[in-house]
């Protein structure tokens, strides 16, 4: 029987591509046999312009590269040249750093829910998703006025102290979410349409899982037990209990699943960091890294001077070359930057995971129909929140 290869075009306006990823899919007939992807859709060039602003400043940038878990590149980067600095920073403002950061796991997964489900014509989660998102975003609005892009780490702390009742407020979303997390599971877990579609379906191997460099929820459910809060801990992380979920199933019903259980270890560890949570400072107290308070600048010249120098050249970081890793929702974030002992790097660049995991898609879905790609795609990274940078 003679047949012909056909290809498609997917995305950019396909709605599972989100509208920053084209995929070109050569099929014969329904199976699919080779997978293209095409990015620079929403292209920043976010890395050259770190390199043309103060270390300070960069700060605006990071939390842009991922909208969506945007607390884990804010990390990722103040971390990285707090290492180069060799920087104090006070433990209320890793603690609330480290709040933050499990807030913004959640609401990337609650993004995850909402729009992989509705990929594959489910509908109904996105609103129940949508209703914690919501309730998430407050809490960022509350404790520094924006509800995405927020930009509210500072090299050596925070940009301002969490206002009075933050951390009630952030206890009783915790205590509320497990029950909400108990609600999405049943919309899924058990419905028989979503697991013929994603049972067996679009299969990661823990050795090609490993030759692409997949990291975070899609590596885990291939059966490789790597979590960088675990393997090279950040902010205190290796003094908080709270377990890795891992499947060997490495399909995309397994990378689903393990999302979910990352819900309830997150409300896990913001309810310990809530109990750690203690008055006092929230910035490095050397005045050539921080800004001095703007009480002092009233009555303290030498409090102005390191305002004017900090504000108008910033700081100089001594030469060298540093990476911190952080666990991001869809997998490790790193920032490398290169000091040339100038107010601003001399190089930066970006780790991000959602570049890195579309190397999967054509593996996972060679050999599957056309619909196991939609499947696919939504698993593997729905939202494509830090392809383009």
């Amino acid at each position: 029987m003679h047949t012909e290869v056909m290809s498609l075009n997917v995305g950019p306006q396909h709605p599972s591509t989100h509208g920053v990823l084209r995929l070109v899919v050569d099929m014969d007939g329904e199976y699919v046999i080779k997978v293209t992807p095409h990015m620079g859709y929403l292209h920043t060039g976010f890395e050259k312009t770190f390199e043309a602003r103060t270390y300070q400043q960069g700060v605006t940038y990071a939390p842009r590269t991922d909208y969506l878990h945007s607390f884990s590149h804010e990390l990722a980067y103040v971390l990285s040249v707090e290492k180069l600095l060799s920087a104090e920073i006070p433990e209320r403002a890793t603690t609330i750093r480290v709040i933050l950061h499990e807030l913004g796991r959640i609401h990337s997964h609650l993004v995850f829910f909402g729009t992989a489900l509705m990929d594959l014509g489910a509908i109904t989660l996105f609103f129940y998703c949508f209703r914690e998102k919501e309730e998430v975003q407050n809490l960022f609005e509350d404790i520094c006025g924006y509800r995405m892009n927020q930009g509210y780490f500072r090299i050596g702390g925070l940009s301002k102290d969490a206002p009075d009742g933050w951390a009630a407020r952030v206890q009783r979303f915790v205590d509320s979410f497990d029950k909400h997390v108990d609600e999405y599971a049943t919309m899924f877990q058990k419905n028989p349409i979503f697991l013929d579609r994603a049972a067996g379906v679009g299969v990661i191997t823990p050795e090609l899982a490993l030759d692409l460099g997949l990291t975070g929820p899609n590596l885990r459910a291939s059966g490789v037990s790597l979590d960088q809060r675990k393997a090279t801990p950040y902010c205190g992380y290796e003094s908080y209990d709270f377990d890795v979920p891992m499947s060997t199933d490495g399909d995309s019903l397994a990378r689903f699943n393990i999302r979910l259980q990352e819900f309830r270890e997150s409300a896990k560890i913001i309810r310990q960091a809530l109990k750690r949570l203690q008055p006092g400072p929230i910035k490095d107290p050397n005045r050539k890294i921080s800004l001095p308070p703007r009480e002092e600048l009233e009555t303290s010249m030498e409090a102005v001077i390191h305002h004017f120098k900090l504000v108008t050249e910033g700081f100089h970081p001594p030469v060298g070359e540093v990476y911190v890793p952080v666990e991001s929702a869809r997998g490790e974030v790193g920032y490398y930057i290169v000091s040339d002992g100038g107010s601003m790097p001399y190089r930066v660049k970006i780790r991000a995971p959602s570049f890195v995991n579309l190397q999967a898609l054509e593996y996972a879905c060679v050999g599957g129909q056309f619909a196991d790609l939609i499947t696919v795609l939504a698993t593997v990274d729905p939202v494509l929140g830090d392809v383009d940078r």
